[in-house]
Formats: C-alpha cells, sequence, structure tokens
C-alpha cells in the first residue's frame, strides 16, 4: 500500500510539474525608479540611454517599470515619461510607485491611467491592479501607491489583497510573475530605512503568497537595492534605481524545461549614456 502511495505521489508531482512546464522560455526587462523629471535633461538622457541598450538587446519580450517612474506626481512629468517610453520597440507596462500620484496635484490613479492610455493607444492598462499573458505566463502587476495622502510607506489595500488572492486562485495551474514598487520581502541592506519605507502590514499579503503555489518571482524597486532572495519558492528580485551609477536596468529570463518548474536566470544590465 505504501508503495502505491509513493507512486502516486510522484505521478501527482509529474503532472503538476507537466502544466507547470507547458509555458515557453521568455525574456523581459525590468526598470525601476526612474525618477524621471520634464525639466531634467539628466534624467531623460539616462531612460533614452536605457531605451536605446533595450532596443538593441535581442529577444525581449516586453518591459516593465515598477514604479517611481517619475519625480514628482505632475502630468508635465509623466507625458515627458511616455514620450521616451514610447520609443521602446517592445510592449510596456506600468507599476506605481510612492512618487507617481497624487490627488489633490490633479494626478490621481485614474487620471494617471487615462494619460498613459493617451500617450500610447495600445496601452489597455487602466488601474494599477492588471493582468496580462504572455509565453504561458500570468503577469500581475499590483499597486501598493497611495494616492490621498503620498508617502514611502506601501499600502497594499484589502480589495488590492483580495485580487491578488483571487487571481492566483483563479491560475494555479498556471506560473505567476508578480511586479510591484514596494517589496514584501525586504532587500538585504534596506535595514536602515525600514522605519520610512516598509510596506504596512506585509504578514497579510506574505500570507496570501503563503497560501498559493503558483508564484514563481515578485519583482520590486523602492529601495534602489540590488538583492534577490528565495523564499517558500518564490523569487523576490530587488532593483536599483535607474539613474543611480552604475546605470542599469535589469534582464529576466524564464528558462523551462521539460517535466520542470520553470527557472529563473538575472542579469543587472549595465549601459553608457548616450552621447547628445
Amino acid at each position: 500500500m505504501k508503495k502505491l502511495l509513493v507512486l502516486f505521489i510522484l505521478i501527482l508531482s509529474f503532472v503538476f510539474s507537466g502544466l507547470r512546464a507547458n509555458a515557453d522560455n521568455i525574456k523581459f526587462v525590468q526598470i525601476t525608479d526612474v525618477h524621471l523629471t520634464a525639466d531634467s535633461e539628466f534624467s531623460q538622457k539616462v531612460l533614452k540611454s536605457a531605451i536605446e541598450d533595450i532596443n538593441k538587446t535581442p529577444g525581449i519580450s516586453f518591459v516593465v517599470f515598477t514604479g517611481d517612474n517619475i519625480n514628482k506626481p505632475s502630468e508635465e512629468n509623466l507625458r515627458a515619461f511616455l514620450k521616451i517610453a514610447n520609443k521602446l520597440k517592445v510592449p510596456y507596462y506600468i507599476a506605481l510607485g510612492n512618487d507617481d500620484v497624487y490627488k489633490s496635484k490633479h494626478l490621481s490613479k485614474t487620471r494617471y491611467y487615462e494619460i498613459v492610455r493617451s500617450e500610447n493607444p495600445f496601452n489597455f492598462q487602466k488601474s494599477g491592479n492588471y493582468k496580462f499573458s504572455k509565453g504561458g505566463f500570468i503577469f500581475l502587476t499590483v499597486d501598493g501607491a497611495k494616492e490621498v495622502i503620498p508617502g514611502t510607506i506601501g499600502y497594499y489595500k484589502e480589495d488590492t489583497l483580495k485580487w491578488v488572492d483571487k487571481m492566483l486562485a483563479k491560475n494555479k495551474k498556471k506560473s505567476v510573475v508578480i511586479f510591484q514598487h514596494f517589496p514584501v520581502e525586504y532587500p538585504t541592506g534596506s535595514e536602515s530605512k525600514l522605519k520610512t519605507h516598509r510596506t504596512y502590514k506585509v504578514e497579510d499579503y506574505q500570507a496570501i503568497l503563503e497560501k498559493h503555489h503558483n508564484v514563481l518571482a515578485v519583482l520590486s524597486g523602492h529601495f534602489h537595492i540590488n538583492n534577490e532572495t528565495m523564499k517558500d519558492g518564490v523569487y523576490h528580485i530587488s532593483s536599483p534605481s535607474l539613474i543611480a551609477l552604475p546605470y542599469s536596468y535589469k534582464i529576466i529570463d524564464i528558462v523551462t524545461t521539460k517535466e520542470f518548474s520553470p527557472i529563473i536566470y538575472t542579469q543587472l544590465k549595465e549601459f553608457e549614456l548616450i552621447e547628445n
């Protein structure tokens, strides 16, 4: 009887891994904490240089900006950011950071994405929480920014966490990657900033990740730190600010092998500033 039980468990594990391995290999780019300003030639030059470098890199499926895309919440800054981002030769997706929105300054989350769609009609985003799929993988962009009283402390609202829980349950046979600004596992070296940059009630989010078993990775920014750690089978990837030396963005490769779960490889790609 014990032998039959062991055989049954092995069969289940191969079936499960086979479902996870139906996805294709995929390569994408994470850019975070651009902090672009319309009147800063330097910040615009850094983003232009990064995009020129990405456009020369073969095999990139898409780019995701994981928050603090602009330095201060204003339509002028956002439109300047989008004007440059639109030069990408691949689709791009946007997560919100603490410096992106401020309702009292006439840049609410709704208005933010209205401008995104007006500047790029191919962009479907209408809110900070949305799902897209590519290569057999599910990608979630999760909103932890505050628009009424902005601050450096992340806050994933209850309805946002319910949405994440629902998406993970609905796609339990798919491998999921999450993009957001505020991490749920703090990067090594962030200890001195935790008082001001922590995530409010982070344990509520962590409980959702522990509940499900289909999350491959969570990619974030916010701390401007390059760090990667594994917890309970989830790869937590933190990346440095685009405008910090050395100028860099992150390339993520997800490689699938028959009968095995996908494996993630990352590369911090440095680039040179283009000459005017």
